[in-house]
């Protein structure tokens, strides 16, 4: 496992922050130090048809060992970090054996990993635990997951015994800003299917994801001397207020979990002239994800006739943009595509947690684009702060589970009716 570890270290050693205000792929130049170390680490290992293209997608092939027919799979990570927390001179620490107890990230700045918050790691006793220095993220998310694929694939050719199929990989940039499937050239992978190694604790897998869609809302002013406002200010930061009020109370992402959907302010500037609000929308369920994208529409209009006589013109606009849509309608056609990765965890003694990501992966936007494609636990927590980390028997389990899928799908029989039903049970 200590293997394992060192290419995971030497990968979150790298900084790889993203950056939403950037206008090129890759959105930062630095992104480009660890897809260059990919490649050239990926030709080592003995994979054939390694490439990168001029945006520093990544590919590469492991081809069949069997004589039969068998579905080109793939798997897929990305190798971008948060910009919600800085991803600059991460240090790494390894608290072997863990004791159940506080974890002192940082005794300078009394930054501390302890159970009594975050109980999940209670669940980890006894395992080797990587953290952070409490400075910064620790890059989990996601290159645990690219540390998997090239492990698993690494396994897969020093043991040629372990049957298996024609396999992709993919490594994309510019996840965590949301663009990480943009330029993925489907046609290219030339996978049936994909697996996102992109989750979070052990044994998760998930093939449902949320609607989602972003809204910009501006609201107009019109200043005047306070001392002489009177039926003549409009303080656009105050109708801003309103807006949000109108909302409906207890669907925020702090009151809500499962599948239950949310309205989320993430942004708001604003003068007494003009205020930006800005906000997401999500829902797993397309009919109540289309009504509350409407219902942005209608708190505008109902501000709007408010204003209308003193205002002269529309006090509010607001522009609502689609994001990702739920993968599930892409993936149930196939969905023996997540048993099998059930099958896999099963047979590891992997207790699958398969539940809905209250969020999006590059999957959700890859089955939209003809990829069917689940995710896969990585194995790390509290992503995009300080306080993440990973076990890193989670990153080992989860290289099993991808040489174990990549086995499944090359035994003969694996996609015949009377075995599908044995996969579901």
């Amino acid at each position: 496992m200590q293997h394992i570890i060192d290419r995971f270290i030497s990968y979150v050693t790298i900084d790889t922050e993203s950056d939403p205000n950037s206008k090129t792929t890759p959105s930062t130049e630095k992104q480009w130090n660890l897809a260059n170390k990919l490649v050239e680490e990926l030709k080592t290992i003995g994979l054939t048809d390694v490439t990168i293209d001029d945006k520093a997608y990544i590919m590469a092939t492991l081809p069949s060992n069997v004589d039969h027919e068998v579905p080109t799979i793939g798997y897929v990570s990305h190798f971008d970090t948060s910009p919600d927390f800085s991803g600059a001179n991460v240090k790494p620490q390894i608290v072997e054996n863990y004791d159940g107890k506080d974890i002192v990230l940082n005794a300078e700045k009394n930054i501390i990993l302890s159970p009594n918050y975050f109980k999940d790691l209670l669940q980890y006793k006894g395992q080797t635990i990587i953290t952070t220095d409490g400075t910064t993220l620790l890059g989990a998310d996601d290159k645990a997951g690219i540390t998997e694929i090239v492990s698993a694939m690494e396994y897969l050719i020093q043991h040629p015994e372990i049957k298996h199929g024609k396999i992709r990989i993919g490594f994309t940039p510019d996840e965590e800003i949301g663009r990480g499937a943009h330029h993925f050239d489907v046609e290219k992978f030339g996978a049936q299917w994909a697996y996102t190694m992109d989750g979070s604790q052990i044994g998760e897998l998930e093939y449902e994801n949320f609607n989602a869609a972003g809204a910009k809302i501006t609201f107009k002013g019109k200043s005047v001397h306070p001392g002489y406002a009177k039926g003549k200010m409009i303080n656009s930061m105050l109708i801003a207020n309103d807006f949000i009020n109108e909302l409906p109370k207890g669907e925020t992402p702090q009151e809500t979990k499962g599948y239950e959907g949310f309205f989320h302010v993430h942004h708001l500037t604003g003068s007494i002239e003009e205020t930006v609000l800005e906000l997401i929308i999500r829902d797993h369920n397309k009919s109540k994800f289309e009504k509350r994208k409407d219902l942005i529409g209608k708190i505008a209009k109902k501000i709007n006739k408010k204003f209308a006589k003193q205002f002269g013109e529309d006090i509010v606009t607001a522009e609502v943009r689609d994001q990702y849509y739920n993968m599930k309608e892409k993936v149930l056609p196939v969905k023996h595509i997540v048993d099998i990765a059930e099958k896999a965890m099963r047979e590891l003694n992997i207790k699958p947690i398969i539940k809905p990501i209250r969020g999006g992966t590059d999957g959700s936007q890859l089955s939209y684009m003809g990829l069917p494609c689940p995710n896969i636990f990585a194995g790390g927590h509290n992503f995009h702060g300080k306080y993440e980390y990973v076990p890193a028997e989670s990153i080992q389990k989860a290289t099993d589970v991808i040489v174990k899928i990549a086995e499944l799908t090359a035994t003969p029989g694996i996609f015949d009716v009377k075995e599908k039903s044995k996969i579901n049970k």
